[in-house]
């Protein structure tokens, strides 16, 4: 085993990257108010090819300088786009069939392994990183997902939750569609 050089590493060309299909998986991003969390979930959601981040509320979008420091770039790659009001937004697509889902710690958490196909596309919903998602919200969520803690902290971090939950959500979608779990482009696999 050996550690790849950059420009060994396979990646998609920018022409790929606009052509991919993607997962069917979006964020809703509430009042998240650090630009690096933003931007961190935004190259998540570059490599998970994540359908669109949708941002509400003060949190900061992708012209915003702190979020391309984090980001690296891939606020170029990911559709992403602010809205005015998270319920409104929450509500169409709910109308359109999405699922929605908060990730939060809730007195009835849903276990990812019972989400079925159905259930996609699915809207993970992201709220304040010391509030967490607003009651109106949470209301508006068909299940909660939340991240077990085995340690004395209640929380990670906001871009670090939504990034484990967002990879076992693609994983788990590529499972139920019978999907390999590594890119097709790589030639590795």
């Amino acid at each position: 085993m050996k550690q790849l050089a950059h420009e060994d590493i396979p990646r998609l060309s920018d022409t790929e990257v606009s052509h991919a299909e993607r997962h069917p998986v979006s964020l809703l991003l509430d009042r998240i108010r650090s630009a690096q969390n933003v931007g961190s979930l935004l190259r998540t959601s570059d490599a998970l090819g994540i359908q669109e981040v949708i941002m509400t509320g003060f949190t900061p979008d992708g012209h915003h300088k702190a979020v391309h420091k984090s980001a690296l770039g891939a606020q170029n790659y990911v559709p992403w786009r602010r809205a005015d009001h998270a319920l409104a937004e929450i509500d169409a697509l709910k109308q359109e069939g999405w699922t929605v889902a908060a990730l939060e710690i809730t007195d009835k958490p849903s276990d990812l392994k019972t989400i079925r196909l159905i259930d996609f596309p699915l809207l993970l919903v992201v709220g304040n990183e010391v509030d967490g998602i607003a009651p109106d919200l949470l209301d508006a969520c068909d299940l909660a997902l939340e991240l077990p803690q085995y340690g004395a902290k209640q929380s990670l971090n906001v871009s670090v939750a939504t990034g484990v939950v967002c990879y076992d959500l693609v994983r788990h979608f590529r499972s139920l569609t019978n999907l390999s779990t590594y890119p097709e482009h790589d030639p590795r696999f």
